[in-house]
């Protein structure tokens, strides 16, 4: 038999340190996979099948060297897993990673390599990148933490998605220009400092993009002078800790106190958090990539591979997850109740979801085990659950298997609705369809109506809402690729003039299409969502792609608040309304003698004709609350001439009244609330909002309800 190793005398370091004297290393229990803290110790274990050998660093912070190395004994292997126990260990001043050994076969997908120093896939704080743009090429290391968070009498708010308006934003851009005001500007911290303004907005959702830990600076280059960084976070280096460079300060022992502070503070404040999550690839990239996690460990069963080993790119960032192996399949699922168990985040949306239908070769499956795992799970039976539904060979809006939980990023309502606010006529029929919750694509295998329809006109990914009708192009050249990065597919309207302009007129125009689209998008059946800063009227002078853009470009400027006052305070009326009328976000009990919902031309009788210029939809219920009748109807005029529309007949007793008018964002009395004439002239290019309410009596007050 083959005599064990004795572990190597410590490596001397800069900053002398007590080292575990030999009979502190004990053999390890194989779970939680991850560094964990016990009473008596420091429990270390990691998962790889074809290692032939394994060894623990640990470090002091800051240190090159490690203070030692622990060799794992083979005998105290346990299947797949190798684990050690370490008592005696100043765990708060440690960090730690591995060496794994075993065959290097690229052709065959195995890449060990017992040189590289490698980052526990479990690691639940990163060290060396705390601060934003710091590290270049750092060895990953893990900290060695535990959770001590108080989270006092926490509760999630819990609303249907339906109910959800959604606020996307980036944690850095949200807050890193100097108008923000805020004391720790580009943090988590600084998130909470504008609750107060995300309240008064009126959203109640926020969706960060990723926070998982990243490394903003892997493919960092210099363009016309200027530092280009890897910004938006999708190039995910550890998915148990939160990105270091988005908390101000880090406390020794803990991981993520900002982040759960936050979170914390949003539920106080009756917001709900939705995470970003990237597990269609990761930041060490195809063959040409670096190595310092997975490829290390097992790269034939976390990466989609070739026979000849090289790497499938279903991403489009060089490599794939192997989504539908049981190990990342494990992996994943840990993933996300950790986050929901230990930072009580209430939903996650899926970046290039339709990774996770592939099987292990990369072919789409019907019934993907990963996706029915995540539906089934029961810590993460409550969380929202969104599909971004494509990658760079699938496309499975109003396909993806929804196994009665997964909701979609509606790229349909998005490109539609673009097509039709700007003039594109014969989108008519298709962009009621999408207004009235996309039941033709969500009533079938799975899918839960208009419950699984997340509507959106913006994202980080493309134009803002502002740009959206200031550019006819995309304008990308600040990003070094000649402009042909970015989609070409914009669907957008520059109103007479390319980029800013001083003419009045133009940007009167571009005003009441911002306030038409917010228009739809709010009077849609299902969740919304828009881009943070479109209610400002945000520019990113026309690129549509920014991630690279750590700079003015991407930042929100909020001198822009109080410069588009109106946009913000139109924002903020379409929001009470949707809030104060759930008929426009899921159907109702029926109201008598009325359809849930009905679309007419501008006649309000009939049906639009086909390429309709002017559409009317009535959506009828009886509100939940008050037992009343809960009646809206939203108008639309695409043409560029005025015109007049009838609104649709009411019970007896009803009238319509006016509730908003894209012509006029600003105008909160006068006009508004008052009965609606008819019939009712219409500007061109104009969305209007009319709410159907009891007529006022002879003495000013409103008639009573008749009774049954």
């Amino acid at each position: 038999m083959k005599k064990e190793k004795t572990p190597p005398a410590p490596i001397r370091s800069e900053v002398p340190a007590p080292a575990p004297r030999q009979e502190d290393i004990l053999p390890g229990k194989v779970e939680p996979l991850g560094a964990t803290v016990e009473a008596d110790g420091v429990n270390f274990a990691l998962q790889s099948h074809g290692a032939c050998g394994c060894t623990l660093l640990l470090y002091r912070p800051g240190q090159p060297q490690p203070f030692r190395e622990i060799p794992i004994p083979l005998k105290w292997r346990v299947g797949d897993v190798w684990a050690v126990k370490v008592t005696g260990l100043d765990w708060t001043n440690t960090e730690y990673a591995y060496r794994v050994e075993g065959p290097t076969q690229p052709q065959k997908g195995l890449r060990f390599d017992g040189r590289k120093i490698l980052l526990d896939p479990y690691a639940k704080s990163v060290a060396g990148k705390d601060q934003w743009g710091s590290g270049g090429d750092f060895v990953y290391r893990a900290r060695i933490v535990e959770d001590r968070f108080d989270w006092g009498e926490d509760r999630a708010p819990g609303y249907p998605l339906t109910d959800l308006v959604i606020y996307e934003m980036h944690t850095r851009f949200f807050t890193r220009h100097p108008t923000s005001g805020v004391s720790a500007p580009g943090t988590f911290s600084a998130i909470r400092e504008k609750i107060p303004y995300l309240k008064e907005l009126g959203i109640n959702a926020v969706e960060l993009l990723p926070i998982f830990q990243f490394d903003e600076t892997l493919h960092r280059r210099q363009f016309e002078g200027k530092l280009l960084l890897e910004s938006w976070g999708y190039n995910t280096v550890g998915y148990f800790a939160p990105h270091a460079a988005y908390s101000g300060h880090q406390e020794p022992g803990q991981a993520g106190t900002e982040l759960k502070e936050l979170v914390k503070e949003l539920h106080k404040n009756r917001i709900e958090v939705i995470l970003d999550v990237v597990f269609n690839h990761t930041a060490e990239g195809n063959q040409d990539g670096p190595l310092f996690s997975f490829k290390g460990l097992d790269n034939n069963l976390y990466y989609i591979l070739s026979p000849d080993g090289s790497y499938h790119n279903y991403s489009g960032c060089g490599n794939t997850l192997k989504c539908n192996h049981p190990v990342v399949q494990r992996m994943i699922l840990d993933c996300l109740r950790y986050w929901v168990i230990r930072y009580h985040v209430d939903g996650f949306r899926f970046d290039l979801a339709s990774v996770l239908s592939r099987g292990e070769d990369g072919t789409p499956l019907e019934d993907p085990p990963i996706l029915r795992a995540i539906a089934c799970d029961p810590i993460l039976s409550r969380t929202k659950l969104i599909a971004e539904a494509w990658d760079t060979g699938l496309y499975q809006v109003g396909r993806f298997p929804a196994n009665g939980r997964w909701a979609e990023w509606n790229g349909q309502y998005r490109d539609t609705i673009r097509g039709y606010l700007k003039g594109d006529l014969w989108e008519s029929a298709a962009a009621l369809r999408r207004i009235g919750g996309s039941e033709d694509m969500y009533s079938h295998g799975g899918y839960r109506g208009c419950a699984s329809s997340v509507n959106f006109l913006t994202c980080h990914d493309g134009f803002t809402l502002y740009d959206l009708y200031s550019y006819n192009q995309k304008h990308n050249r600040a990003n070094g690729w000649n402009n042909t990065d970015g989609t070409d597919d914009n669907r957008s309207w520059n109103c007479g003039a390319e980029g800013e302009t001083s003419d009045p007129e133009v940007n009167r125009l571009r005003k009441k299409m911002i306030c038409n689209a917010v228009t739809l998008l709010l009077c849609s059946r299902g969740a919304a969502m828009f881009l943070a800063g479109d209610e400002m009227g945000n520019t990113q002078q026309g690129n549509n792609n920014c991630y690279c853009q750590d700079n003015d470009l991407s930042y929100l400027d909020w001198s822009l608040l109080e410069k588009n006052r109106e946009i913000y305070i139109y924002f903020q009326k379409l929001i009470r309304l949707r809030r104060e009328h759930p008929v426009l976000r899921r159907p109702l009990t029926p109201l008598k003698g009325m359809p849930g919902i009905q679309f007419f031309g501008p006649d309000g009788k009939t049906a639009p004709e086909k390429n309709a210029p002017t559409v009317e939809v009535c959506f009828a219920g009886v509100h939940p609350a008050t037992g009343e009748e809960d009646l809206v109807c939203l108008v639309y005029n695409a043409h560029w001439e005025g015109t007049t529309v009838r609104l649709p007949a009411l019970p007896v007793g009803l009238e319509w009244t006016v509730a908003a008018n894209a012509s006029a964002p600003r105008e909160d009395k006068g006009w508004e609330g008052r009965p609606a004439i008819q019939p009712y002239p219409l500007e061109g290019r104009t969305a209007a909002v009319f709410v159907g309410r009891r007529r006022a009596s002879v003495f000013g007050k409103k008639s009573r309800k008749p009774r049954k």
